[in-house]
C-alpha cells in the first residue's frame, strides 16, 4: 500500500487503434515520475468501454486505488462525431452575430462545406452590437432584436445557440456576448448558449466557425463526460475526472461539456508532453526545444516541443473538416510512414519507396515477418537486425540487401525532410522518439543533435494525459501609448497567472509558458498580447468548474433529437450548384460563361481568381478569402457578377475605382460592411453622377482585386467590372498606381476628389493635396481614427485616360494562375507547378521560376504601419529533396541562397552563390511571388516561416510601370529607398490573353 502522501495520476489516451493507460507517481521526491503500471488495449467501437478496459488493466497491476488524485482522459469522442458527420451526435445551431452594419456579406456558415452546412445550419441573426479595435462600441445591443431572434429559434426547435460579436475577445468591460447570452437563457429555458470569446481568439469568421462546431456537440458532450464519470464510479475511483485539451492542459468535466472543441487535438499534444516528461525523467533533460516523432502503424506525427514543455501551436488559422478555425491546436505534421507502410521496388529503376500505403492494423497477418505476403517497413527493420522479438525473423531472411538499404535510406530521407520543415531555425536539435513504430527511425539524422529513445515510449501519450496542467490564457489588445510594452506585458502575464490560479493551478508551481506581443499594422499605441500561464493542479476543485447553470444536467428529453425544420430561404438551400472539379479533365474542360461579351462569374471562376489574386499580391494585399466568400454567397443566392473587356466601354465613359484601406488585423475581425459602397455613392453624388459606366480594381493583388466585384454585382450598383487594374500587382501605398504614373501634376489630381467611409456613419471627402504622397498619408491618418479600416473611392477616370493607364486583362491573368494551381494539384504534379505557372502567365520570355528551396531565415517588424523585413531561402541538397533522388526535380537546379526584402510586398530578389557572389535576379516593379511548393498556395509575408518549401515566381511588369522614368520612380527600387539598385527587366512583358476573347466564340 502506498504512503498516504502519495500523489498518483491515472492517464488515459484514446487513439485510432489503441487505448493506452498509465498510473504515474507525481509525489514530491525521488519517486516523482515513476510509471507504476501501464496497459494498451484495442480501441473499441464504444470508446468509453475501451477506456474502462484499459483502466481496469492498470488497476489490477497495483493496489493503490485510494491514492489516485485524478483520472485524466484524452479522447477522440468529439472529433470523431464531426469527422463522421453523425447526425445522432450533432445538433443544428442558431447564430446571433453582434456586428452592426458590418459583416453582412459573409454570414455564419459561409465557409462551411455543403454537407456540413446542410447538417448544422440553423437560422442566423445579424444584430446591433460589436466593438471597434479600440474597445468602443460599433453599436449597442438592442434587447428587442435579441428577443425577436429567440422567438424564431424557439419556432425552429433549435437546441444550441452561438453568440458572436465583432472584437469579442477584447470586450472586457461592456460584455456584449454575455449580455445577449443571458437574454437568450432567460427567454429560452434550458438553451445551450456558446459565447465565441470563450472558444477562440481574434478572427471573427474562424472564431465563429469554431463556436458553431462546439455548440453542435454540446448535448453529446454532456452525455459523454457523464459516461466518463460513471465509468470511474463503476471502477470505484473516488478521484476527480479531467479531460485533456489541445494545448496540454486540463478541463474539468463541466468545462469539457461546455467546450468539447478544445479536445480535438489532445492526442498529439499528449504524445509530445509525455515525451518531454519521459526525457526529463530518464536523462534529466528539461527546458530545451526538441522534435517529437510519434511513429505508429500507418502514419508518423511530428511536432515541435518548446522549452516550456508544451507543443508549438499551429498557425493562427487552420482547417478541420473543411472549416477554417483559429482555436489553439498543436502544430503537427503527419506523413505516411509507419510500421505497416508497404515497401516497393521499381522493376525498371530499382528505386525503393516506403508508403504512403499501409497494411495498418492488419500488420500481424499481412506483413512477411508475421507470415503474410506484403513487404512492410517492419519487415525491413527486422531483416536489418535492428529489431528483435517481432514475429519470425526467418521469414524475412530472403529480403535482398539492396531493398533493405534502399528502404532504410528512403525512411531516413523522409524523416530528415519533414523534421527540418518543422524546425524553427537551422540549429541542430534533439529528437524524442515515441510510438510503437519508432524502431523504424535511424540513430543518426541530419540536422538532429541526438535521437533519444526512452522507457515507456509506447505509452507516452497516456503519460502526457497524466501530467496535463491547469492554464490561464489572456489574448487581448492593450494600450501601449502611455506605458512601455515591457510594463504592459508584465501586467498581462500577471492576469494570466491569476486566471490559472483561479482555475485550480498550484501557485507554487506555475509559470508563463507563452508570451507574445504582436504589433498592429497602421496603428500606433496599441498591441495585441497573447499570454499563457500553466501550472500543476493544486488538488482542489476550482469554483469555476461548477456553475449554477450546471452544463452536466441531463434533461428528460436528452436522449431524443427533436425534429428541426430547415431554415427558410437559407443561402445553402437556394444555392446554384457549382461544377465539381474532381479531375484534371474537369478543369481542362471547364469553360467560363460568356454572354454578349460579358463574363458571368461562377463559383469556380471566383475561386480561381481569388487564388490568382493572392499570387499577384506578391506577399501583400491581404488574403482575398473573405472577399471571395462574400462573392460566392452572392452568386449562390442568384446575384450576377459581370466582367467586361475594356473594348466594351464607350469612349466617353467614366470608370470608377478604389477599394479597402487599413489594417489586416481589423479586416479579419470586422469583416466588410458597406463602407466601400458608401464611399463610392458619396463620391458619385459629390461629383454629380448617378454611377460610372464600369468599375476597375485599384490593385489586382490581394483582397482589393475582387472588392469591386461586390460593388458591381446586381445586389448593389449593377455595374460591370473591367478586366484590368491600376497596379498589375499589389503595392503598399495608394499613390503607387499606374493611374498616378500618367498624372504628371505630382499633386494626385487623378485621385481626387477621394472619399473614405468607416461604414458606420463617418465619411470624409478630400479634394486637394500639395503632393500625391500626401493623399495616401492623410487618408491613412483619418483611417486610424475611423476604426483602422475604411472603404476608399477615387474620382472616376475618363475612358481615354484609362486606356493608357490601366493594365489590361489582369482578372483573366488571376483566373489563369488559379486554374494552373488547381490543375497542378489535380494532376499531382506540384513538382511542376513552376513551369505550369510560367506557361499560364505568358511563357518563359515574360516569367520564370527564380528559385526553389526552403526558408531558412525570416526577420520582420512593423514600421509606420507597414510590415518590413526579409526572407532568406536556401536551395535544397539532394538529401533534402522531397521526392527522393530525382535529378529532374526542379529544386535540384538551384544552389546558394535567395534573399527577398519586403515592405508588405516583396521588393527584390538577390541570389548569393556558395562563393558569396551576389546577383540581382529581379526587382520591383516586376512581380516576385513566393508560393508554398507543397500545395501551390501563395504565401503572404506574415506566413513566411522557417522550413517551408517554397517556389519563387518572377513575372515581368507591364509597360505602364517600366515604360517611363516616372513609372520606375513610383514603383521601382528607389521608391523604397534602394537608390543603389537599378531596375533591370526580368523579361519581355506579355499581355495576358482575355478570357472573354478566348471563350466568347464558344458561348
Amino acid at each position: 500500500m502506498s504512503p498516504v502522501h502519495s500523489i498518483l495520476r491515472l492517464g488515459v489516451d484514446v487513439g485510432g487503434t489503441n487505448t493506452d493507460a498509465v498510473l504515474l507517481d507525481l509525489s514530491e521526491g525521488s519517486r516523482r515520475g515513476q510509471v507504476l503500471a501501464s496497459a494498451k488495449h484495442l480501441t473499441t467501437v464504444d470508446v468509453t468501454l475501451g477506456i474502462q478496459n484499459a483502466i481496469e488493466s492498470v488497476l489490477t497491476q497495483t493496489q493503490c486505488k485510494s491514492d489516485i488524485q485524478a483520472l485524466c482522459i484524452g479522447t477522440t469522442h468529439f472529433v470523431n462525431a464531426l469527422v463522421e458527420r453523425d447526425p445522432r451526435r450533432l445538433d443544428r445551431v442558431a447564430v446571433i452575430r453582434l456586428c452592426g452594419p458590418f459583416t453582412h456579406g459573409t454570414p455564419p456558415f459561409v465557409g462551411f462545406p455543403h454537407e456540413l452546412r446542410d447538417l448544422l445550419e440553423g437560422p442566423h441573426f445579424l444584430l446591433s452590437g460589436g466593438l471597434q479595435i479600440d474597445g468602443s462600441e460599433i453599436a449597442s445591443v438592442v434587447v428587442a432584436q435579441v428577443e425577436s431572434a429567440c422567438d424564431e429559434i424557439i419556432r425552429q426547435g433549435i437546441h444550441a445557440v452561438v453568440v458572436s460579436s465583432v472584437f469579442a475577445p477584447i470586450d472586457f468591460e461592456i460584455q456584449q456576448e454575455g449580455t445577449v447570452a443571458a437574454i437568450v437563457r432567460k427567454r429560452i429555458q434550458g438553451m445551450d448558449v456558446v459565447c465565441s470569446k470563450d472558444v477562440a481568439a481574434i478572427g471573427l469568421l474562424e472564431r465563429e466557425n469554431a463556436s458553431i462546431l462546439n455548440a453542435a456537440l454540446l448535448r453529446y458532450a454532456k452525455k459523454t463526460v457523464i459516461g466518463f464519470k460513471k465509468a470511474a464510479q463503476i471502477l470505484e475511483l473516488k478521484c476527480s475526472v479531467f479531460i485533456t485539451s489541445n494545448d496540454g492542459t486540463l478541463l474539468s468535466c463541466a468545462q469539457a461539456a461546455r467546450l468539447p472543441i478544445r479536445t480535438f487535438s489532445s492526442g498529439p499534444t499528449n504524445s509530445m508532453r509525455g515525451a518531454a516528461f519521459l526525457a526529463a525523467l530518464e536523462s534529466g533533460i528539461s527546458k530545451q526545444s526538441a522534435l517529437v516523432v510519434d511513429i505508429g502503424g500507418t502514419t508518423t506525427d511530428i511536432g515541435m516541443l518548446l522549452p516550456s514543455g508544451f507543443p508549438r501551436q499551429a498557425a493562427a488559422h487552420h482547417e478541420f473538416c473543411g472549416v477554417l478555425l483559429n482555436f489553439s491546436m498543436p502544430h503537427v505534421t503527419s506523413i505516411g510512414l509507419g510500421g505497416g507502410s508497404i515497401v516497393r521496388e521499381d522493376p525498371v529503376t530499382n528505386k525503393v519507396t516506403v508508403g504512403p500505403y499501409s497494411v495498418g492494423h492488419r500488420i500481424t497477418s499481412e506483413s512477411l515477418v508475421f507470415g503474410g505476403s506484403t513487404l512492410t517497413a517492419t519487415d525491413v527493420v527486422v531483416a536489418a537486425g535492428r529489431a528483435s522479438n517481432i514475429g519470425d525473423e526467418s521469414l524475412v531472411s530472403g529480403i535482398g540487401q539492396s531493398i533493405i538499404e534502399g528502404a532504410q535510406s528512403a525512411i531516413k530521407k523522409m524523416l530528415q525532410n519533414y523534421l527540418d520543415a518543422m524546425k524553427t531555425s537551422s540549429q541542430d536539435i534533439p529528437v524524442y522518439l515515441v510510438g510503437g513504430g519508432s524502431i523504424l527511425a535511424p540513430d543518426v539524422l541530419a540536422g538532429i543533435s541526438r535521437v533519444h529513445r526512452f522507457p515507456h515510449f509506447d505509452v507516452a501519450n497516456a503519460v502526457g494525459a497524466a501530467i496535463a496542467q491547469i492554464s490561464g490564457i489572456i489574448d487581448s489588445f492593450e494600450d501601449t501609448s502611455t506605458r512601455t510594452i515591457v510594463q504592459v506585458r508584465a501586467d498581462v502575464e500577471a492576469r494570466a497567472i491569476a486566471q490559472a490560479i483561479a482555475s485550480g493551478a498550484d501557485p507554487r508551481h506555475i509559470a508563463i509558458v507563452e508570451s507574445e506581443v504582436i504589433p498592429i499594422a497602421y496603428t500606433s499605441g496599441r498591441c495585441r498580447f497573447y499570454v499563457k500561464a500553466a501550472g500543476d493542479w493544486s488538488g482542489v476543485a476550482s469554483p469555476s468548474w461548477l456553475e449554477v447553470d450546471d452544463p452536466l444536467r441531463i434533461e428528460a428529453s436528452a436522449g431524443e433529437t427533436a425534429s428541426q425544420p430547415q431554415m427558410v430561404a437559407s443561402a445553402a438551400a437556394s444555392a446554384v450548384v457549382a461544377p465539381v472539379m474532381r479531375t484534371a479533365s474537369d478543369i481542362l474542360e471547364y469553360e467560363p460563361r460568356i454572354k454578349r461579351r460579358e463574363w458571368l462569374l461562377s463559383e469556380v471562376d471566383l475561386e480561381w481568381i481569388a487564388d490568382g489574386c493572392y499570387v499577384l499580391g506578391c506577399g501583400g494585399g491581404g488574403s482575398p478569402l473573405h472577399t471571395f466568400l462574400e462573392l460566392r454567397e452572392l452568386v449562390r443566392s442568384g446575384e450576377t457578377v459581370r466582367v467586361i473587356d475594356f473594348s466594351s466601354v464607350t469612349s466617353n465613359a467614366l470608370i470608377g475605382w478604389g477599394g479597402g484601406m487599413g489594417s489586416p488585423e481589423v479586416s479579419s475581425e470586422r469583416l466588410l460592411g458597406n463602407e466601400y459602397q458608401e464611399a463610392s455613392e458619396e463620391l458619385w453624388s459629390f461629383i454629380g453622377i448617378a454611377k460610372p459606366e464600369a468599375l476597375c480594381a485599384i490593385e489586382i493583388g490581394g483582397a482589393n482585386g475582387m472588392i469591386n466585384m461586390i460593388l458591381g454585382s446586381t445586389k448593389y450598383a449593377n455595374i460591370p467590372c473591367i478586366d484590368g487594374d491600376f497596379m498589375g500587382r499589389a503595392y503598399p501605398t495608394w499613390y503607387q498606381t499606374t493611374a498616378n504614373v500618367y498624372d504628371f501634376s505630382g499633386t494626385g489630381a487623378k485621385m481626387l476628389p477621394s472619399v473614405i467611409s468607416s461604414g458606420d456613419g463617418n465619411i470624409m471627402i478630400m479634394t486637394k493635396a500639395k503632393r500625391d504622397i500626401d493623399v495616401d498619408a492623410s487618408l491613412r491618418a483619418a483611417c486610424v481614427e475611423m476604426g483602422t479600416h475604411v472603404g476608399q473611392a477615387s474620382c472616376p477616370l475618363k475612358a481615354d485616360y484609362v486606356d493608357n493607364a490601366m493594365i489590361k486583362n489582369t482578372v483573366s491573368l488571376s483566373w489563369r494562375i488559379g486554374r494552373a494551381i488547381a490543375l497542378a494539384r489535380k494532376q499531382s504534379s506540384l513538382s511542376r507547378i513552376g513551369s505550369i505557372l510560367v506557361d499560364a502567365v505568358g511563357g518563359s520570355s515574360s516569367a520564370k521560376v527564380l528559385f526553389m528551396g526552403k526558408i531558412t531565415d525570416v526577420r520582420r517588424r512593423v514600421y509606420k504601419g507597414h510590415t518590413i523585413g526579409e526572407v532568406v531561402i536556401t536551395a535544397l541538397t539532394v538529401d533534402d529533396d522531397v521526392d527522393g533522388d530525382d535529378p529532374d526535380h526542379p529544386m535540384e537546379r538551384f544552389t546558394g541562397t535567395l534573399t527577398i526584402p519586403f515592405k508588405n510586398e516583396n521588393l527584390y530578389a538577390e541570389h548569393t552563390t556558395h562563393d558569396a557572389i551576389t546577383t540581382m535576379v529581379a526587382t520591383v516593379p516586376d512581380l516576385i511571388a513566393v508560393l508554398d511548393a507543397q500545395n501551390g498556395s501563395a504565401l503572404g509575408t506574415p506566413q513566411y516561416k522557417y522550413g517551408l518549401r517554397v517556389l519563387v515566381l518572377g513575372i515581368t511588369a507591364a509597360p505602364q510601370w517600366t515604360g517611363s522614368e516616372r513609372g520606375i520612380a513610383l514603383g521601382g527600387p528607389s521608391a523604397f529607398g534602394f537608390t543603389h539598385i537599378s531596375y533591370k527587366p526580368l523579361g519581355k512583358y506579355t499581355q495576358p490573353r482575355s478570357v472573354i476573347e478566348e471563350y466568347a466564340c464558344n458561348s
